[in-house]
């Protein structure tokens, strides 16, 4: 393993499991932690270029985990988030679930160099108060994880919400971490991305996708820097219109979806080698 602080964690949390522990190692060697009386693991959801369809980084994803169930995927963090009795519960299960995450995905040598997307859920921008990207960040440094490789990925905000731009994500940017944001329509986030204030941000393409609007958000994206997400993708026409549109301007998108993959523990995946017209009609929304 690359990273020697995180080999000498996981060996600690292999010694000290106990009733009492929070956070362990499983018979597989991946990390799980306790919320409550439900038990935490992560997923990973690989994210790709437009250009071939490499992976270029990966969405976490926490999970509730059965020791009987027959799959990786239980029910959604923010199911679970939903009943938190109150704020700073919210925010301890946040904590908990990017230590899991962090553990999970370098582990495994396939994260070298790649990016990790990390949600924050909309309940805790409100209970953000404190420095709470410092906190993160000196777990990643005592860990000696990469911090610059981690994307905090901010709920779509209205217009009255600006203050989390200038608030939540000034913190998490003074901390070293990128910002991404997920968009409502392609229209909200030119401005966003002209004023420079996210790194990448995310538009829904399990809706209908205005790809002139596309094509001007990738425009500007471009000459700021910026990485565009299509995320949700499930049905083939739409992926080949925007990968038209791709190869039409010369011009990277990066996509998301069930198409593509479906999200593992595992961040080992194969190659596109077909895609079928079919939809997936059992997916769930990451």
């Amino acid at each position: 393993m690359a990273f020697a602080a995180l080999q000498k964690y996981i060996t600690h949390l292999y010694t000290t499991k106990s009733a009492n522990t929070n956070i362990w190692i499983n018979d597989a060697g991946q990390a799980q932690g306790r919320y409550f009386q439900s038990t935490l693991t992560s997923v990973f959801q690989p994210i790709r270029s437009s250009f071939g369809l490499p992976v270029v980084g990966y969405q976490g994803l926490a999970r509730s985990y059965l020791s009987n169930q027959e799959t990786s995927e239980g029910l959604s963090l923010w199911r679970l988030l939903d009943h938190s009795a109150n704020d700073d519960e919210s925010i301890e299960l946040d904590r908990l679930c990017r230590l899991i995450h962090a553990i999970n995905f370098y582990r495994q040598p396939q994260a070298f160099g790649q990016d990790l997307y990390l949600n924050v859920h909309s309940r805790l921008l409100a209970a953000i108060q404190q420095n709470h990207g410092a906190s993160f960040r000196h777990i990643l440094d005592t860990l000696e994880l990469p911090h610059q490789h981690i994307v905090l990925e901010l709920p779509s905000i209205t217009p009255n919400q600006r203050w989390i731009m200038t608030h939540v994500a000034d913190n998490y940017r003074r901390n070293g971490f990128r910002i991404a944001l997920n968009l409502t329509s392609a229209e909200q986030g030119i401005e966003l991305v002209k004023q420079g204030y996210v790194d990448a941000v995310k538009i829904n393409g399990s809706t209908n996708i205005e790809l002139a609007s596309i094509e001007k958000l990738l425009a500007v994206s471009e000459r700021n820097r910026t990485n565009v997400i299509i995320k949700r993708l499930e049905h083939e026409p739409q992926y080949r219109a925007i990968e038209q549109l791709s190869q039409r301007i010369k011009r990277e998108v990066l996509l998301q979806g069930f198409l593509f993959d479906q999200p593992s523990s595992s961040l080992f995946s194969q190659p596109i080698k077909h895609l079928s017209s079919k939809t997936c009609s059992t997916c769930r929304a990451a």
